[in-house]
């Protein structure tokens, strides 16, 4: 179901857009206020209904009977042209049948499709938070950067557990007295079924939610890029990013990794160049490319770049502790912090960068990343059509 139709030319983003203060009572990110998915639901029909430069997509039930929404972000003109461009997404993404020369192409008609997601694991809060203000920030900038990403990128933007955000922003919000607000008593799994293991469902889509994402990722869109939002960082820094430690899984295509650490790269350079300090890579955590059942690693699979970062954050005013070893820069953390009280609109300032860089990232490289979609592709024909199942004495090297 489209909630709402894009135009097909430039326009001033327009003054009228609601915001979030307008429509919450409260900024995002303001300390002791979570919005429910009630509300984000209303909000991003309210916005569907007032910008040009969105589309408002329900993609099916969730387990608890909701509707799951992604809305799709980008230029008026592109909004106009989706069916084309999700169309040779689809196509490069697939390979067969199609010629390098052909692939080239497409390539340069193409436009990159970025995913960004947010409220995976519920009472990880900053993502589906961030979501929001993401959302508003791309409808409502009118900056030569935003312009260069909405014409070169179609940008999803998903809440991947629904019932999940409702629980535990209904349950944080229940208490009159701020300072005593927690969701550490939760009562109940934050999806309804298998709770933090919803971010173990990618490969057999067992839950409602999965499935949704899984038809978005496989049958309908084809990002180059997936971008899962999660918490929380490694103690004594703020968010862990890209590029994973070693070693990666080597039965990936090598431009998924190389890719992957491009990507994690420039998103560690724009907190830095910012003045965000505390990113760590690497060693900084012991994420890495081996499990196969999350949302972002089952995307290896199919030579999407996925992303995961990991940040610290909580409407409840918190401390970063002292961590001696991270008070000193290297390789996997440029750029240390210092113990501090640390607010929830930080994590949102931060969150907000990095999908920038994600994005101006893809805008840059649109034509390399739908090419090398293409040639993973073509690669993984190609070894499907050799010899793997001979298995002799005289055919195995010592």
């Amino acid at each position: 179901m489209t909630v709402a139709l894009g135009a097909p030319a430039w326009a001033a983003a327009p003054s009228g857009i609601t915001s979030p203060k307008e429509a919450f009572g409260h900024d995002i990110g303001d300390d002791y206020f979570l919005a429910n998915y009630t509300q984000l639901e209303a909000y991003f029909k309210t916005l569907a209904g007032q910008s040009d430069r969105m589309k408002l997509v329900d993609i099916g039930p969730t387990e608890e009977g909701r509707r799951e929404y992604m809305a799709i972000v980008s230029s008026p003109a592109n909004l106009a042209k989706l069916d084309r461009y999700r169309e040779i997404a689809r196509k490069l993404a697939k390979a067969e049948g199609v010629s390098e020369e052909e692939a080239k192409a497409l390539a340069a008609e193409g436009k990159a499709v970025i995913w960004i997601d947010g409220g995976l694991h519920a009472t990880e809060v900053v993502p589906p938070q961030a979501l929001i203000a993401a959302l508003h920030d791309m409808l409502t900038k009118d900056d030569a950067e935003t312009r260069r990403i909405l014409d070169d990128v179609i940008i999803l933007f998903g809440q991947v557990n629904p019932d999940g955000q409702e629980l535990v922003s209904n349950w944080y919000m229940r208490n009159a007295d701020p300072t005593k607000r927690e969701f550490n008593s939760l009562p109940r799994l934050y999806q309804k079924y298998i709770g933090h293991d919803n971010n173990r469902d990618y490969y057999m889509s067992a839950m409602k939610e999965t499935t949704n994402v899984n038809r978005i990722f496989f049958r309908e869109w084809y990002p180059q890029i997936v971008y899962n939002h999660h918490q929380t960082g490694p103690a004594g820094t703020v968010v862990f990013m890209p590029p994973f430690r070693d070693p990666f899984n080597y039965n990936y295509d090598p431009l998924v990794m190389s890719t992957l650490s491009e990507v994690g790269s420039a998103m560690h350079s724009r907190l830095i160049s910012e003045g965000k300090p505390g990113s760590t890579m690497r060693s900084g955590a012991t994420y890495s490319t081996w499990n196969n059942g999350m949302e972002r690693s089952i995307t290896y699979f199919h030579n999407t770049v996925g992303l995961l970062t990991e940040i610290i954050g909580h409407p409840t005013p918190m401390q970063i502790p002292l961590i001696p070893k991270n008070q000193i820069a290297r390789n996997d953390l440029p750029a240390p912090i210092a113990p501090q009280e640390w607010k929830f609109r930080q994590s949102i300032d931060y969150s907000m960068s990095i999908n920038r860089a994600v994005l101006d990232y893809a805008s840059r490289n649109r034509e390399r990343l739908l090419m090398n979609i293409w040639r993973m592709g073509d690669n993984s024909i190609q070894r499907g059509r050799e010899d793997s199942w001979t298995v002799t004495p005289k055919r195995i090297e010592a």
